[in-house]
């Protein structure tokens, strides 16, 4: 099951899994009974407590969690957003791609990396040959902030929900777009652009960091940088076990 790019709907993360609760959005400044765990550092799924270990159960989690992420009011972006941006990609990724935040494409439609820099990302999961199903795309923060400046307190609210999407998800690999997004999951990797185009030690799942898509059009250096990034993945995905 994919993803359709199309038109949003109400839950256009998961399209074609089936939903079981309404919208629960509420009014700005309201929070949900409910508060997630605090951030923590990141462990293998088999080892996160609470994590479904059928594939159903998986599914159907992540379906609740999108409605949780969508009612969602802990930071101030709640009030601004027009929608909150939860997921696109396949029901169980092998590799899942981690942006930093949506931008006004994303803002509009729900969907994450829908705009410019998302055709060149898309562009790029082509050339490496992964199926619809195989990937997924997320963000560190689900709603758009003001001016597309990475708003690090509300990164700290997102976290728990970016935790519980990959357990859910249970990807092989992940894969950081831009500087926010290695930071966030990787705080004692070198800047991004050292760190760039190989995988980062003693992760689990592997991460391998990756210059934002974004950044390649501000000039000649950065595209062909993130072009070489592009292949050093493509050559990571299919000489090693992930």
């Amino acid at each position: 099951m994919t993803v359709d790019r199309g038109r949003a709907t109400r839950r256009p993360y998961l399209r074609s899994l089936p939903t079981r609760t309404a919208d629960r959005r509420g009014p700005a400044g309201a929070e949900l009974s409910r508060r997630p765990e605090r951030s923590e550092r990141r462990l293998a799924p088999s080892l996160r407590a609470g994590v479904p270990r059928s594939g159903a159960g998986r599914r159907a989690a992540f379906v609740e969690l999108g409605d949780e992420i969508r009612a969602c009011r802990r930071c101030p972006l709640g009030s601004s957003r027009t929608h909150a941006v939860v997921y696109r990609g396949g029901v169980a990724p092998r590799v899942v791609f981690v942006g930093e935040a949506p931008g006004a494409a994303e803002d509009a439609a729900g969907v994450p990396f829908v705009g410019r820099s998302g055709r060149l990302l898309d562009a790029a999961i082509g050339s490496l040959g992964l199926s619809p199903e195989a990937f997924g795309i997320v963000n560190v923060l689900k709603c758009r902030p003001p001016a597309n400046r990475f708003d690090r307190a509300a990164a700290a609210t997102c976290r728990p929900f970016l935790d519980r999407q990959l357990d859910l998800l249970r990807p092989t690999a992940v894969v950081t777009l831009g500087a926010w997004a290695l930071r966030s999951l990787d705080p004692s990797a070198p800047p991004v652009l050292r760190a760039a185009g190989a995988p980062r030690p003693g992760r689990t799942p592997p991460l391998f960091p990756m210059i934002h898509p974004a950044a390649s059009f501000r000039s000649l250096r950065l595209r062909d940088r993130w072009a070489n990034d592009v292949a050093a993945l493509g050559h990571w995905l299919r000489s090693t076990a992930v």
